[in-house]
């Protein structure tokens, strides 16, 4: 833990003394300095996030996928366990937009000054065009786009991301309908990967305190030395924070009272202890072991469906990482005087839905899975700098979001099945 807070704070100073730097490099005329030998490095780190993303979400889905390998024994819970899943990240992403089409924290920025790098302006007008293509080619393209021709071809490039997750479900399912004794080696060959990736992850965000330095003394330098970023930033904060409580306060309650006969002060006094564990660690992997044994324990899950339930939910169930992908996503956008319309705005619900299904329980795997989102509506990826500052504590936030929604989803599955127990008002507070 003290290597993650560690890491944390090197993040905060980066961003501090980027911030810094680039009004100092603004004020002495380093602009050019800066754009040639600082401004690239954060671009080297932005391109190390893109080059795990693929691999990342390959492996992590097809890992998920063929965990389901016993859906024979639990065909049932499973269906009912995937659809609700899906439908809670879709509301989540969907509060998400909702709140921040509403509050517009990106707006404050001085956009004229934005509009005016090349960079900005080049990717703006391929937005456009790819736009006009899309409304040639007629109402079911999107449709015909998730479907790859060439799996290799699509890996290789972060916009076509929801081909390869087609791609990867689809190659989970054949798994999961072969004989185990066919498909154990390549299991094993999938699990050792996936591990091998989180382990880059870990290398990558070590020099995430150097690449968000970069990154923000280069922004800075581009937008100038204006109040506007930080009051925007805060405001960008207050947005996700605000849907991430709705869910914990308001979402996760409806469903436990509509589908379940479980109290949501009960539910909360036994899975606060995950809660807070989700907080410090920012994992739901590292959580896994805590949750099923609170939702066995304290709320009265079976250890059929917790077992079943729980570790699919920590692979496959993002909501809050989905909800702030949706936010920042906007942000960034309108922070680049990017307008979206619905149909971009929809493609932010289906990519950050899939790309979650694939998102490593980790920290700082939803900074990875925003990449996709940002490169599915076409909007800049340099934008990630102006949230890296502030990631962490959301990304603890969000993580609270995700396991308290993987318990909702266990103790509703449970319920529908008769697997839930009541428990004693000391089993809950131990």
């Amino acid at each position: 833990m003290r290597k993650k807070i560690a890491l944390h704070w090197k993040i905060i100073i980066g961003m501090v003394l980027g911030v810094l730097y680039g009004l100092l490099a603004s004020r002495l005329a380093w602009v050019e300095f800066t754009s040639d030998w600082i401004k690239p490095l954060g671009t080297i780190f932005v391109n190390l996030l893109k080059l795990i993303a693929v691999p990342l979400v390959f492996a992590s889905l097809i890992k998920g996928v063929a965990s389901l390998s016993d859906i024979s024994k639990l065909s049932r819970i499973g269906g009912k366990t995937i659809a609700i899943y899906l439908i809670s990240t879709v509301i989540a992403v969907s509060i998400g937009l909702i709140l921040v089409n509403v509050v517009k924290p990106g707006d404050g920025f001085d956009k004229g000054s934005v509009s005016k790098t090349e960079q900005i302006e080049e990717g703006t007008n391929k937005k456009i065009a790819a736009a006009e293509e899309v409304k040639e080619e007629g109402p079911l393209q999107f449709l015909i786009d998730i479907v790859p021709t060439n799996i290799f071809e699509s890996a290789s490039n972060n916009r076509n991301m929801l081909q390869v997750i087609f791609f990867a479900i689809l190659f989970g399912i054949a798994m999961v309908m072969l004989p185990n004794e066919k498909i154990s080696h390549v299991k094993g060959f999938f699990n050792g990967i996936n591990d091998i990736i989180l382990q880059i992850v870990d290398m990558i965000m070590i020099s995430a305190p150097y690449g968000v330095f970069a990154l923000l003394a280069g922004l800075v330098v581009d937008f100038g030395a204006s109040a506007e970023l930080f009051i925007a930033l805060a405001k960008y904060s207050a947005t996700v924070i605000v849907g991430l409580l709705f869910m914990i306060f308001a979402v996760y309650p409806f469903i436990l009272s509509v589908f379940t006969k479980v109290k949501y002060l009960d539910f909360f006094k036994g899975i606060s202890p995950a809660q807070m564990l989700a907080f410090s660690t920012s994992s739901s992997a590292a959580t896994l072991p805590v949750t099923m044994e609170r939702c066995e324990e304290h709320i009265g899950v079976s250890e059929e469906v917790s077992s079943f339930v729980l570790p699919l939910g920590a692979t496959i169930n993002m909501d809050g990482t989905s909800l702030y992908q949706a936010v920042a996503a906007v942000f960034i956008a309108q922070a680049f005087s990017i307008d979206l319309d619905m149909g971009q705005q929809l493609t932010i619900v289906l990519t950050a839905t899939l790309a979650s299904i694939g998102a490593a329980a980790v920290p700082g795997a939803g900074m990875v899975m925003l990449v996709i989102v940002l490169g599915a509506i076409g909007v800049p990826t340099e934008g990630l700098a102006l949230i890296f500052g502030v990631d962490r504590l959301l990304d603890m936030l969000r993580t609270v979001v995700n396991v308290t929604g993987d318990a909702t989803v266990a103790t509703v599955v449970a319920s529908s099945e008769g697997q839930i127990r009541e428990v004693a008002e000391e089993e809950l507070m131990s």
